[in-house]
């Protein structure tokens, strides 16, 4: 007779420190993930471009800090997203979406140039496309953490505490 341990032995007795509901311990680069995040969260909501972005509001960044945020570690306007599957992203769906939302946002940001004021963004032609895409990323990987996607972004701070607090 044959006697199998638990099916993952190392994570006995290990507590699950959460980050909004995200779990901290099950993704290797889960500070990353949550600057992809955070990003496509701001990309995809137009209410909030309008209310916040367009307005102005102090705390979130603009357009560019939110691309900026999306590419910058991951290096994801380089590479596919692909690479980062079990560090970054759960499974190659994430990962397709993601490339497909970086790519459609990075081809706007280099007909409109990064300084561009918000409005060049959200009046470009494929900024929909762009916007559905960031969504169609940002609600599964909001799905895959257990958070609700459709809960406000999270101000820049916010972000800051969180991944610095775990």
């Amino acid at each position: 007779m044959t006697v199998q341990g638990p099916e993952t032995p190392s994570r006995r007795g290990r507590r699950s420190f959460t980050m909004g509901g995200m779990p901290l311990n099950d993704m290797p680069w889960w500070r990353w993930r949550s600057n992809v995040r955070s990003a496509l969260h701001m990309l995809s909501d137009p209410a909030f471009q309008q209310n916040v972005w367009l307005a102005g509001v102090d705390g979130y960044g603009d357009v560019t800090d939110a691309v900026y945020r999306l590419v910058e570690d991951t290096w994801l306007d380089n590479w596919s997203a692909e690479k980062y599957v079990g560090t970054i992203f759960r499974d190659a769906q994430e990962a397709a979406l993601v490339d497909t939302a970086v790519l459609r946002v990075l081809r706007i940001m280099h007909q409109v140039g990064p300084d561009a004021p918000v409005s060049a963004y959200l009046d470009h032609d494929a900024w929909p496309e762009a916007v559905r895409a960031a969504r169609e990323a940002h609600v599964r990987l909001s799905a895959s953490d257990g958070e609700d996607p459709d809960t406000p972004p999270r101000t820049l701070e916010v972000l800051r505490i969180m991944t610095r607090a775990a």
